[in-house]
């Protein structure tokens, strides 16, 4: 019996101590990176933004969830109750989900598998279904719209996501997101006899793939100038429209996971995950979970500045960009990359 409990259920009780914990963390981090993107937004159009609700407005996120629980939800008449009600569930579950794998410094990580990547871009292709069934739930011409559009274009930008992942894949030789960031420990920077830096991790080395991957991340998400399953002119919100109260927030709350599961995704891939910009003595005490953060919200921001900048596009050249240029560009950077490293023998 003890033997039992000491292999099965405590494991299982840590684990679940761990995921409600990664889960509480996430979910306030992802409220001040809410208010963090409306103040990006309102400084670049010289507005003030939020700032009344607690000191510097920053209990105004806190404040939207208390108005969206106490707020009536309504169903339209017309619609299919019960998967209008599952779409909101499924979309947040899937968007927290993936954070099982992703680790936040070294050890730090809830389940360490060795197929953390497919782990992650499997859950990941499932959340087209939350969008999907929202709009067709609705039974509504615009939710419809909305959700066909999200559909298409999730399905093309995966494609080139994942030639990037194969392609990082390659230089690493596992699957694990814990060695794809220990393998960033050595990189171009070392190889030309300089010291451990920023410059051995893959944004320099692999630098196309990485603006393949951030401009098709924001199109994987719905932001800007991607957001054309919720364009507000053409399609009044699309596919989320009938949402009200607590099942929008939570629409809204598996956007704001995916978009933080992207920048996550960067931060390991291209960034170093936890490790430090320089392998220096008073830089290495920093905790590699602050180093993690820190690149998290600076990939965060470059999302907040491309949706205060860039124009929206249409939706002809959305599809245009992801089918003709990326795919292209990412199979034949994929084929240089496999090139080069059977060439050299630099394989992981």
């Amino acid at each position: 019996m003890d033997s039992f409990f000491s292999t099965y259920v405590w494991p299982a009780i840590i684990m679940v101590a761990e995921s409600l914990l990664l889960l509480v963390c996430l979910l306030v981090f992802i409220a001040f990176i809410l208010l963090a993107d409306r103040k990006v937004w309102a400084n670049v159009q010289l507005r003030r933004g939020p700032n009344v609700v607690g000191p510097f407005g920053l209990f105004q996120s806190f404040a939207d969830l208390l108005k969206f629980v106490f707020k009536e939800p309504i169903i339209p008449a017309g619609a299919d109750k019960t998967v209008f009600l599952l779409a909101p569930l499924v979309s947040v579950t899937l968007a927290l989900a993936t954070w099982a794998v992703i680790p936040l410094a070294d050890g730090w990580v809830v389940a360490n598998i060795n197929v953390g990547i497919l782990y992650v871009f499997a859950i990941s292709s499932l959340e087209v279904y939350g969008v999907i069934m929202a709009g067709w739930a609705s039974n509504s011409k615009y939710p419809f719209l909305g959700a066909l559009r999200s559909a298409a274009q999730m399905v093309s930008y995966e494609v080139s996501i994942g030639f990037v992942m194969v392609t990082v894949l390659l230089c690493v030789g596992s699957l694990n997101l814990t060695d794809i960031v220990n393998s960033q420990k050595t990189g171009l920077g070392t190889m030309l006899g300089l010291p451990n830096t920023f410059l051995d991790w893959h944004w320099l080395s692999l630098f196309p793939m990485f603006v393949i991957f951030f401009i098709s991340g924001l199109a994987e998400t719905n932001r800007p100038p991607f957001d054309l399953p919720e364009a507000e002119s053409e399609l009044v919100a699309g596919y989320m429209v009938e949402y009200s109260s607590a099942p929008y927030m939570m629409m809204m709350l598996s956007e704001y996971a995916a978009i933080m599961l992207v920048c996550s995704l960067m931060t390991i891939l291209f960034l170093g995950g936890w490790l430090p910009p320089f392998d220096f003595w008073l830089i290495n005490w920093v905790p590699g979970i602050i180093w993690f953060l820190i690149k998290i919200s600076f990939c965060f921001f470059l999302f907040a500045m491309t949706k205060a900048i860039v124009p929206r596009y249409r939706y002809d050249q959305l599809m245009r960009l992801g089918w003709k240029v990326f795919l292209p560009l990412s199979l034949v950077m994929l084929i240089v990359v496999a090139f080069i490293l059977k060439l050299t023998g630099w394989a992981g």
